[in-house]
């Protein structure tokens, strides 16, 4: 936990057994309630630095077997006063562990999304530097050092412009000082070309991208770096095969005035040669198109995951470390603010991962439809009843449903889309405002219809509405990762129906999503698998 000392499992033993001894010989030399009490806290406060539950649980026992002890010894002299401090040296104890306890808890959860984002670390593909205000080199990632034929501690603390060539570094120093004095986010593909320089003096050409953040009063920048020396030659391929097709036309139009006898020999030529050249080309420019829209959804993905992940990351680290301070049991107030905290960070974390991994298996194929009758009007209010504890102040949800009930399709992926869509209305509608849901079952198809109050969707961002990783221009300070409405329409999708949206901005929105009410597939996988 941040802000404590490092110790190892037997250090930390051995300053609990010091610390328990020394309490004991205190309070045969000095009894007191308060002498007891700090020692067999601090005794069980240093278990925090073991790693197993056991070490809190013993040192815990230990602490009531002493107490009881005492106790017993006292039986003869023992007053109320005296019974009730014992008592509620007990209660402390009890409490401290589970205390500690949760800590423990907490700082394993915060481990494993450590080494989850370690992972994405060092494992993407692109170079990552992050530097200071100054521009020095703080950090950089394996993919880095492959690139540039450095080892990360040649970079550490110089300047970038050690990764660029010579004769453009004083320019690139000043340009860097315009960027920051006012920085700003750029994405991959911004039209500039851009050469970077390696170890051994080789040059290449990279596309960057610049995001920015600030710890205190500090300032970082981080730069995804792109080789695209492979997509240069690619260009560079074009030109010569448009330079081919150029020179190809002229020979065929001196040949034309020479030859006017195979005129039509030499125009089948020629037709065919263009008809093959600008598949080429077309299959080249759809290649381009495609990984600059690769390049583009990676940037979105970096620049929402640096800032979604390391959001709740610093609430946990700060909440957990002030947990540390307050062992007062009139403290139990900011205790448990902060430990709400913690829930909802991790909370927060987990609901992200959810979204990676859904679309993760709607891309790998693993999620198919398997259909089933259910009860509509039953299915949507328990999953109603579900969403209500994300209630807002005032907020209320009216669901109404005619037709039928009974409808044949796949309960499970029909659910996630529901949850999403209300808890969606939840988020982006003000208190005191309610949300309104109805169904409808005719012969042939089933509609849903969320309607809110909230903020609306311009006009402009609806037709991007559900691509991956996009979110509204008014929605930016509002928490989440730009996939839910991309996996809802893909689940949709998979149900063979459709999804319609009506919204104004400051009026709200409403989602209608139109299934079939008999749905047949034959799918291998189902969601819940």
């Amino acid at each position: 936990m941040k802000g404590l000392v490092k110790l190892n499992n037997k250090q930390a033993t051995v300053y609990a057994a010091i610390a328990f001894v020394f309490t004991i010989v205190m309070f045969y030399i000095l009894p007191g309630y308060t002498i007891t009490l700090s020692g067999l806290l601090v005794v069980i406060f240093l278990s925090v630095f073991v790693s197993d539950f056991r070490s809190t649980i013993v040192a815990a026992g230990v602490s009531v077997a002493v107490v009881v002890f005492v106790m017993l010894l006292s039986k003869g002299d023992i007053t109320t006063k005296m019974l009730i401090e014992y008592l509620l040296v007990i209660f402390l104890i009890l409490f401290t562990t589970l205390l500690v306890l949760y800590m423990k808890r907490q700082n394993q959860h915060m481990n494993v999304e450590k080494t989850h984002m370690a992972a994405l670390y060092e494992n993407a593909t692109e170079g990552i530097i992050l530097t200071n205000q100054i521009g020095q080199i703080i950090l950089a990632n394996p993919a880095t050092e492959k690139m540039f034929g450095y080892h990360v501690n040649e970079m550490i603390g110089h300047n970038v412009e050690v990764l660029l060539p010579q004769k453009i570094r004083e320019h690139h120093s000043k340009l860097r000082e315009t960027f920051y004095q006012q920085p700003q986010h750029r994405s991959m593909g911004s039209g500039r070309d851009l050469y970077a320089q390696k170890k051994n003096g080789q040059k290449f050409p990279v596309e960057v991208s610049l995001s920015y953040y600030y710890r205190g009063e500090q300032r970082f920048v981080i730069a995804f770096i792109v080789d695209i020396t492979h997509r240069k030659v690619i260009e560079e391929s074009m030109r010569v095969q448009q330079h081919e097709l150029e020179k190809v036309s002229n020979e065929i139009r001196t040949l034309n005035a020479d030859l006017e006898m195979k005129v039509e020999e030499r125009t089948l030529i020629l037709k065919e040669a263009l008809k093959k050249l600008e598949v080429s080309q077309r299959e080249l420019s759809e290649a381009l198109d495609k990984e600059r829209q690769l390049n583009e959804i990676k940037g979105r993905f970096v620049s929402m995951a640096s800032h979604e992940f390391r959001t709740p990351l610093s609430t946990v680290l700060s909440s957990a470390s002030l947990l540390a301070r307050y062992t007062k049991g009139e403290d139990q107030e900011k205790r448990d603010k902060h430990i709400g905290r913690i829930k909802e960070a991790v909370k927060n974390l987990n609901d992200i991962l959810e979204d990676f991994l859904s679309l993760g298996r709607l891309d790998e194929g693993k999620i198919t439809a398997a259909p089933g009758p259910f009860a509509l009007n039953d299915f949507i209010d328990e999953t109603i009843d579900e969403v209500r504890g994300l209630l807002k102040s005032g907020q209320n949800i009216v669901y109404n449903h005619h037709g039928e009930a009974v409808i044949n399709s796949d309960k499970k992926l029909l659910k996630n889309i529901l949850l999403n869509l209300v808890s969606n209305a939840i988020k982006f509608s003000p208190e005191n405002s309610n949300i309104a849901v109805a169904s409808k079952v005719d012969s042939e198809f089933a509609r849903i219809e969320v309607q809110d109050k909230g903020i609306g969707i311009s006009k402009e961002d609806q037709q991007h509405l559900f691509s991956s990783f996009f979110r509204g221009a008014n929605a930016v300070n509002i928490q989440g990762t730009g996939l839910g409405l991309h996996i809802v329409k893909r689940y949709i999708d998979l149900l063979k129906g459709r999804v319609e949206l009506d919204s104004e901005l400051l009026k709200g929105s409403t989602i209608t999503v139109t299934i079939p009410i008999n749905l047949t597939t034959n799918g291998k996988d189902n969601i819940g698998n």
